[in-house]
């Protein structure tokens, strides 16, 4: 069984493709003929999406003709070029074309996972005993497609990383509206994040600290939904990524794949192609 359906894989892949750099089949140091093939791009793809849902190590989802080495090396390679970011913002375009972004609501909040391995990116969760954990604030539009996202030691607080999180939405969704309200809880209560929306020029909506949360849910439920689908990935649950940007890298794939299926299920009720699912379940 595949680890995620073709009507998301495909489209995913033919967007990640685009963006790759052209290659040669064999390496530019050694001689042809002196040495095996590079490894295709599609055939490590195909292994990296597994390792992302399932949360594998390299070593379980490599095969004879990929090895745990090259998924690796593949991988920091697509970091360093961004390729997930830009595959995120087409994703983001396709379905403001399509379906239209909420963009004159924002909820942005924060996600604590684990991270075992430490790393960049890694610190002393106060959730988990002060293990190492990993901090993912996203923002979202009113419906709770994610726009940015950020990467930090679970020890941060949520305040400090809220200008960064809406710095990230801007640059992948584009121009924002003039009226803007972001929705926030109350670990953003404070007279800093007042401060800094006030700046951006948009109004906000934040819980207040020492009111039950049930009364003051509002319209921020959406990005905590956001955070249940992209828990949804193994990698994101436990990463075990030492490096920053191969953390980011895995974020904004999870956040595409997101996006690429509430495009596809919302679509499906608008228009009409070929392949399209003809269930709730994407197949």
């Amino acid at each position: 069984m595949p680890a995620v359906p073709s009507c998301l894989l495909e489209p995913l892949w033919d967007q990640f493709a685009a963006l790759l750099p052209v290659r040669d089949g064999y390496a530019p140091t050694h001689p042809r003929g002196c040495h095996r093939r590079r490894v295709a791009d599609r055939t490590v793809f195909e292994h990296v999406v597994p390792a992302l849902v399932h949360g594998s190590g390299y070593e379980r989802v490599s095969t004879p003709g990929c090895s745990g080495r090259t998924i690796r090396r593949r991988i920091k390679e697509w970091a360093e070029l961004g390729i997930s970011e830009q595959v995120h913002a087409l994703a983001l375009e396709a379905y403001d074309r399509m379906i239209g972004l909420g963009l004159d609501e924002i909820s942005v909040d924060g996600c604590i996972t684990k991270a075992p391995s430490g790393g960049e990116k890694a610190g002393r969760s106060p959730v988990d005993r002060g293990k190492q954990g990993l901090k993912r604030p996203v923002a979202s539009d009113a419906c709770g497609v994610p726009l940015g996202i950020v990467s930090d030691g679970a020890n941060r607080h949520d305040s400090p990383l809220l200008g960064p999180t809406l710095e990230a939405a801007k640059a992948q969704a584009g121009t924002m509206p003039e009226a803007v309200n972001v929705n926030l809880d109350r670990g953003y209560d404070s007279t800093k994040s007042r401060a800094l929306i006030a700046e951006l020029g948009f109004t906000a909506e934040i819980a207040r600290k020492g009111v039950p949360a049930p009364i003051q849910a509002g319209k921020r439920w959406v990005v905590e939904r956001t955070h249940s689908w992209m828990n949804g990935y193994g990698k994101l649950r436990r990463c075990t990524e030492k490096s920053g940007k191969t953390v980011d890298f895995y974020l904004y794939l999870a956040a595409a794949l997101v996006t690429l299926h509430m495009l596809i299920r919302r679509a499906t009720n608008r228009y009409r192609w070929d392949g399209r699912p003809t269930t709730r379940r994407l197949k």
